[in-house]
């Protein structure tokens, strides 16, 4: 066992109780009677870590006697959880016994308390034995090619900016240096209310105005990858219906009947940013010279805004088209579906009431026009009260989703490459009320509850073939951001982002990293993803989202251990551990430690978090 891969450090030391106990004369005095013999029985550990493969967890037991007692001693073990086992040698008449402790894969991983027992008659000493039960994960030597993009992960991660009004007011403008130095793939731009930058249609020059957007689009390009996502989010207002009910207040959603005049303002958006710019109402609008955005998104989440998926495919066959005649180098996002998990049915979220549309041919009202991805967006809640093992339980079935979308995509061959992207996703959804009235921020989606959230929700859809994973959004508040807003400090979400971008990076052009097979003894409570690069080097992923109580509501988690098990991978020059968890300097982020690589290496993760072990050979 490396030293360096233990957090918390195992108390080990000596722990004793005496008890008086009545033992017979051995017969050889006259006269009887009984003398009072004092027992000591001490543990040479009063914590063990008992392992779920069956690893024996040797204890030596002392018995301390009084003078003349030959009486015999026998050791029991009492509250051993299921799947777990006790074995002895005992002391008998002798000074000395071992308690062995083997736990199973079915012994839940955790903290227990046993009690070791001395029984001489009817007489009887005990000692408490803290017993953590650790998970075992065995990294094979062989690729998982089930998983991933035929077994590699390639997911790039990336963030989001929101230009409207709103947040203008509010918020501080973000310190692009962070920006770059974060260096997310693909910033989304999600142009919405007031900033859309056309706002009329009287055929003057006043109905476009880029003012208040461009500053946001410039310096999204000329960050991180400069190549940044444009999303028509929404529509200009005078295209779209209004209606209002007391809990959202007032709603816009498309007219359906206003498709040819949406496709004409995104051929617009085409020309202003990439061919030389388009006259409106006796001026000329174009954007400083040099830019040019390759990826362009259409519509934001079409089913809560009012759009049947029909609708939406004939809006996209509409759109596109008139957007590629403009520049036919451009790419285009599809669906942006708004998921299930915390919409619900009754919104039309479910990707199964859905992507069958789309994907029909086109003979039969499919989607015709050039798709490059389609996305969805992802989140757990939008609820403040839903607890955190409600959270946490989404997140397979985001997985599931995901494989669902490449299940539709693939029954037509000329969808059957096209890749899947997470382009927006947090852990709870809820805004302020549009009527007033108090918000509660849930500070899950920035603390130690997301650095368990989103290595999970990251590797669950990255096996399953997600090839993007965008969080909402940057500069925000204790809900959802990755960058304070009142002070352009990081969260701890932030730091969770740099580093899953260097610990699993992609390109998205070169084939990412291998996903390597991994057994593990328990999946249901920490989350564990193992890969290797190009240059020998492997990075084990260890989620930790087990939850203390089952009604806890930003809890901290449960501790947990696991055991890395790197025998099939054969020996490694060095080694790093890196945490991100409640304790981790949110200011300055967190560094690689160096460790000592081993066969087998033990990492405690105090509560919710994650840890990566680097190994290099």
């Amino acid at each position: 066992m490396g030293k360096g891969f233990v957090q918390a450090t195992w108390i080990v030391g000596v722990a004793a109780l005496c008890v008086g106990l009545t033992a017979c004369p051995d017969g050889g005095g006259s006269g009887g009677g009984s003398e009072t013999l004092e027992v000591t029985l001490t543990l040479s550990s009063s914590t063990v870590l008992a392992l779920q493969d069956g690893t024996p967890a040797p204890v030596n037991v002392a018995i301390a006697r009084s003078a003349g007692d030959t009486n015999s001693i026998t050791l029991s073990a009492t509250g051993l959880p299921a799947g777990m086992q006790a074995s002895f040698v005992q002391p008998g008449t002798g000074s000395a016994g071992t308690v062995t402790i083997a736990a199973s894969d079915s012994t839940p991983a955790g903290a227990y308390t046993v009690k070791i027992q001395a029984a001489e008659g009817e007489a009887t000493t005990s000692q408490p034995l803290a017993v953590e039960v650790g998970i075992v994960a065995a990294v094979g030597n062989t690729v998982d090619t089930g998983s991933g993009v035929g077994g590699k992960l390639q997911e790039f991660v990336g963030t989001v900016f929101e230009p409207d009004f709103w947040r203008v007011q509010y918020f501080k403008p973000p310190d692009w240096d962070m920006v770059d130095a974060l260096g997310p793939k693909h910033i989304r731009i999600a142009v919405a209310l007031d900033y859309i930058p056309m706002q009329t249609n009287t055929g003057q020059a006043s109905d476009w105005n880029f003012t208040n957007l461009d500053p946001t689009v410039m310096a999204v390009l000329g960050v991180s990858d400069h190549s940044p996502i444009f999303a028509v989010s929404e529509a200009p207002p005078f295209l779209n219906t209004t209606t209002s009910n007391a809990s959202s207040g007032v709603q816009f959603n498309f007219n359906a009947a206003n498709v040819q005049a949406f496709a004409q303002y995104c051929a617009n958006l085409v020309r202003y940013y990439n061919t030389g710019g388009f006259d409106w109402g006796g001026q000329h609008f174009q954007a400083p010279a040099g830019t040019h955005i390759t990826w362009w998104e259409i519509f934001n989440e079409y089913n809560t805004n009012g759009l049947l998926p029909t609708q939406y495919v004939q809006l996209y066959n509409t759109v596109v088209p008139a957007m590629k005649a403009v520049d036919p180098t451009i790419k285009f996002t599809a669906l942006e579906l708004a998921d299930a998990t915390y919409l619900g049915d009754t919104l039309g979220g479910d990707p199964r009431n859905n992507l069958p549309y789309f994907v029909a041919s086109p003979a039969s009202g499919g989607v015709n026009a050039q798709v490059d991805a389609v996305t969805l967006h992802l989140y757990s809640t939008a609820h403040q009260s839903d607890t955190d093992a409600k959270i946490f339980s989404t997140v397979p079935s985001f997985a599931n989703d995901i494989r669902y979308f490449y299940q539709e995509l693939r029954s037509r061959p000329d969808l059957a490459n096209v890749p899947v992207w997470v382009t927006e996703s947090g852990v709870n959804v809820a805004f302020p009320p549009a009527n007033g009235g108090a918000f509660i921020i849930d500070s899950r989606g920035t603390n130690a509850f997301l650095a368990a959230w989103q290595p999970y929700v990251f590797s669950q859809t990255g096996k399953a073939g997600n090839q993007g994973l965008v969080q909402w959004d940057f500069t925000d508040d204790g809900q959802r951001g990755l960058v304070n807003e009142n002070n352009n400090y990081p969260f701890l979400s932030y730091w969770v982002e740099y580093w899953l971008l260097r610990k699993f990076p992609w390109d998205g052009v070169t084939p990412g990293p291998d996903i390597l097979d991994l057994n593990a003894t328990e999946t249901s409570t920490v989350e564990i993803l193992a890969t290797r690069n190009s240059d020998g080097s492997v990075v084990v992923m260890l989620a930790n989202h087990a939850v203390h109580a089952q009604n806890d509501v930003e809890g901290t988690g449960d501790p947990r251990t696991v055991v890395v098990d790197t025998t099939a991978l054969g020996t490694f020059a060095s080694a790093t551990q890196l945490t991100l968890d409640a304790n981790t300097n949110i200011v300055n982020g967190p560094a690689d430690v160096p460790i000592a690589p081993a066969a087998r290496m033990a990492v405690t993760l105090g509560g919710y978090g994650v840890t990566f072990v680097t190994l290099h050979p």
